[in-house]
């Protein structure tokens, strides 16, 4: 999140801020993407329907999130916003309908151990209640703080990790989770980064440590971003399951483009080395390019939902993406995975790719290992950048500017 602040002279200076926005350095804020420091003037224009008044100025501020526009006035193709706004119409307009989505936002509250606090176990706070968890006032003071900003929230609750203070860390780490509720890709994405610009702020306020790093401490549970995907249509979420118990087109078509793509976006939804940790201490993580119902160890899977009495569901049946952590840009990963199901939607021999990576079958069979390194990632991104670049979703240089961080990245 960056801040350009303002104080209106008068009502018309308010309007023309609201109406027309202002001048920034597109080099500085958009590193590495191709904007020369010899023509990097671009627009911030504020999106009004963003608007919210900031929980934590000491001055009454009205917050409100911007695009970006070039020189031109067109939308500014290095923007991460632009660019999930892009893949997100482009698939709608091929496949027909909205996608939806919401993260799953896992983070570690440290602070100094207590002398005489409650005795836990390693990794066994799931769902755990105060006295037991120290982070609790913190959660629900955070999932009050983003309903009055306007992020829609389904749950909080404290997740499997903790880790004592020991072997020379003054911390105790303490895993937490809250789950946002379905949006339109774009907005999805920016209710991602609102959760933890929240969770950073009330961290300070509270005198405690947060992380969103997928692993805190070697050997105890590491914190995923988790994705569910459930489309619209006519304003109706769509079944992933059909009357006859198989797949419906849509979410054959999303399962697809994650299976086949799911490695490459790892550039854009696991980018620390501590990534490769989470991924590999076998703790509920992917552990191959598989699908499944209900399996924590699948890249995809299809969770279980709710239904009634007559056994219809009760809320929209999803699609969740297991692979990725909190080190994610969730702008460039939705936009990505949005690329990734265009292609599938595309795809001859679907279905029989879905056979052969089922979960059952793939296991049997040694599945597809996902990769180990950035280097890795990097080969595939580079394999796989024309399913991103489509259209002119994704710029080259900006695709060039992830592949050069991936290659100089120290495991």
């Amino acid at each position: 999140m960056k801040t350009l602040d303002f104080v209106p002279r008068d009502h018309n200076h308010f309007l023309q801020i609201l109406r027309y926005g202002e001048r920034a350095d597109g080099s500085s804020l958009f590193p590495g993407t191709g904007i020369s420091a010899g023509a990097s003037d671009i627009v911030l224009r504020p999106r009004l329907d963003s608007a919210f008044v900031d929980p934590f100025s000491s001055e009454g501020t009205l917050a409100i999130l911007c695009d970006h526009l070039s020189r031109s006035g067109e939308p500014l193709a290095q923007s991460a916003s632009t660019i999930v706004r892009r893949a997100f119409q482009r698939l709608t307009d091929t496949a027909g309908f909205e996608l939806n989505a919401l993260g799953e936002i896992e983070y570690f509250i440290g602070h100094k151990q207590i002398e005489n606090q409650t005795e836990r176990l390693e990794d066994k706070g799931y769902h755990a209640a105060a006295p037991f968890v120290f982070g609790q006032d913190l959660r629900r003071r955070t999932l009050s703080v983003l309903s009055e900003i306007g992020v829609p929230v389904k749950y909080g609750h404290s997740e499997v990790g903790f880790a004592s203070a020991q072997n020379g860390s003054e911390l105790t780490w303490e895993q937490h989770e809250i789950e946002l509720a379905l949006a339109p890709l774009p907005h999805a994405a920016d209710n991602v980064a609102l959760t933890q610009w929240v969770l950073r702020n009330l961290a300070l306020e509270h005198g405690v440590e947060i992380s969103f790093e997928p692993v805190v401490k070697k050997g105890h549970a590491g914190s995923g971003m988790h994705f569910h995907f459930a489309p619209t249509k006519d304003e109706q979420y769509l079944p992933v399951i059909d009357d006859k118990g198989k797949v419906t087109e849509w979410a054959e078509l999303l399962i697809a483009g994650l299976l086949s793509s799911g490695c490459s976006l790892m550039a854009f939804g696991n980018r620390t080395p501590s990534s490769f940790v989470r991924l590999f201490q076998g703790k509920e993580s992917p552990a191959g390019v598989t699908w499944g119902q209900f399996n924590r160890k699948a890249l995809v899977r299809l969770p279980i939902t709710m239904t009634d009495s007559s056994g219809a569901s009760a809320y929209p049946e999803t699609v969740e993406f297991r692979l990725p952590d909190g080190s994610a840009n969730p702008h460039l990963l939705l936009a990505g995975i949005a690329q990734a199901s265009c292609l599938a939607y595309s795809m001859k021999g679907r279905r029989e790719l879905l056979e052969s990576l089922h979960g059952d079958t793939a296991f049997q069979a040694k599945p597809q290992t996902i990769p180990v390194n950035s280097k890795e990632i990097a080969n595939l991104l580079e394999q796989d950048r024309g399913t991103y670049e489509a259209d002119g979703v994704f710029p080259s240089t900006l695709i060039d500017g992830e592949l050069s961080r991936l290659r100089s990245q120290t495991e």
